[in-house]
This record gives C-alpha cells, structure tokens and sequence, in this order.
C-alpha cells in the first residue's frame, strides 16, 4: 500500500492568511476543512500536497445565515451535520436537508464539509443536485480579489471544478425559495448512507394559485460526470398541470438525459432506470407538498 507524501500542515487564524498561504504555494497547496475525502485520498496515493492549508480556525468560513432578502449562506468549514440541523435548511431547503440526512455516517458528517463535498468534484456529491435545483452559487477568493460562479458552471467534469490553485471556495450562496416552494432529495446506493450514492436526483416545484408549475428544477446524482441539471425535464412541466403522466414523462426525460457508466455500485443500465424512478417520486412528493401534504 502506498504511504502517504510528507507535506507541511498550515493553520492560519485568518482567511487573508489562508490566501497569502495558498499563493504563495499555488499548486503544491490544497485546502483542507473536514478531510473526510482528502486524508484517504493521500493516504492512497491518490491525490498528493506539499502544504495543507486547513481552514477550521477561521471563524468567518464556520458561518451559516439566512437572510429572508438574500438567502442561505453556507461558510466552507461549516459541517454538514450543523447545516442539517439549521432550522432554515430544514424548512425552506427540503432537498438539502434530506441530503445531509442520509448521506455518510455520523462521523463523516460530523467532520466533513458542504464546501468539501463540492470542491471534490464528484458526481456522487449528495448535496451537489439539491444545490443545483436551489440555483446556489459558489464564492471564490484569491488575493486581491473573489468571484462567484454558478453552481452548474462549477462542475467541469469528474473530479475537475472551476477553482484556480490559488483560490479557496469560501461560501455558498443559495437564493431564498420562492413561497409555496417545496424541493425532495432521493438517493439510492447499496448499502444505504455507509456507500456513495449510486444514483440520486433532486426536484424542486412552484405551483401557482390554479395548481399549475409555476417554477421547476431537476438535477441528477451520479449518472453523469457531474451532477446534472434537466433543463429538458423541467421544460415538460414549466406551465402545466403536475398530472401523474406529465410527471412521468419529465422523470423519462432525466433517464434520457442521463450518461451514467458501469462501475462497483452499479451497472449503468440500473443507474438510467433508478434514476427515473427516483425522480418521479421525488415529483411526486414536491406536488404533495406543494398541496399541502407532508415535505
């Protein structure tokens, strides 16, 4: 088994001393906040860093706030399972909250970051498509200067975000929902919340005062090399009645949209089918709730 590289481990109390270390280290630095993925990753040989810069001391980035204005702000050190806990995520954020529900084990959420599980860049990321149908943005900062960037943009393929080795991913902003909005995060794997998810989807709906969909969103986990939006799917149902058959085909149209492949959770075949199916439930209870049933 391969043991892992020495590297110098940085604690800085600041966040402008957090983006003087990784300029001045560039691309032999990696940022570590829960180190739930990157710890093994090196301990593998699969990833490797000169200098880790942890974050966990900079109070600024362990922040989660809502504003009814300006929405869900997500620091990059704030845990997972504290962000599940918040009583904002939990009844304005429905797919973000199941996520962090069933996602991991309590130790990995108790240690691990929302920020981590998007930097990663994994098309396994549970909480990547609840974002994704929240329309959430990610902040990005480097000396002298931040940008923001569409969660969607973000993903550029497996394992391959738009985050420069300089910079850090120091928030995520996550617009307020639209009253009456109501979002559901399915997932299945083999193992339940112990495996990565071998498919997953998200849905959001808006119906409007005659029970039409005002607003819908679809995202996909796990079937593509990044989590996946569904502007097709979504398109099926903009303005129309959420009747079980237009549901079902919006859910057909997020299988067709899929490119999932064979691999150690499941063959791709299974992914395309599952993810349908999981998509239409989770249709199913967005319109559920949307009428006043239960989340």
């Amino acid at each position: 088994m391969p043991s892992m590289t020495p590297f110098a481990h940085h604690r800085p109390a600041t966040l402008d001393d957090a983006l003087a270390l990784m300029a001045l280290h560039g691309p032999d630095a990696r940022v570590i906040a829960g180190g739930t993925d990157l710890v093994p990753r090196l301990r593998s040989g699969a990833a490797s860093a000169a200098h880790l810069v942890s974050v966990g001391r900079i109070a600024e980035l362990s922040r989660i706030a809502f504003d009814p204005e300006t929405g869900l702000v997500i620091g990059a050190g704030a845990r997972l399972a504290d962000v599940g806990r918040h009583p904002e995520v939990q009844s304005r954020y429905g797919a973000l909250a199941d996520a962090l529900s069933v996602m991991a084990t309590v130790q990995i959420r108790t240690m691990g970051t929302v920020a981590g599980n998007l930097a990663n860049g994994s098309p396994c990321a549970d909480t990547a498509s609840p974002l994704l149908v929240h329309e959430a943005r990610v902040e990005l900062a480097r000396q002298g200067s931040r940008r923001e960037v569409a969660l969607e943009a973000f993903f550029r393929g497996p394992r391959e975000v738009d985050l420069d080795p300089a910079e850090v991913l120091v928030a995520i902003h996550v617009p307020t929902p639209a009253p009456g909005a109501r979002s559901v995060y399915l997932r299945m794997s083999a193992r339940s919340r112990v495996d990565m998810a071998a498919a997953g989807a998200a849905a959001l709906l808006v119906l409007d005062s005659k029970g039409r969909v005002e607003r819908a969103r679809l995202a996909l986990t796990a079937v593509a090399p990044t989590p996946l939006r569904c502007p097709d799917a979504e398109a099926l149902l903009a303005g129309q009645e959420p009747t079980a058959d237009r549901l079902a085909k919006a859910a057909a149209a997020c299988a067709a949209a899929a490119r999932p492949i064979d691999d150690v959770r499941a063959t791709a075949v299974y992914r395309r089918h599952v993810v349908g199916v999981l998509a239409r439930r989770a249709l199913e209870r967005c319109v559920a709730g949307a009428k006043g049933g239960a989340r």
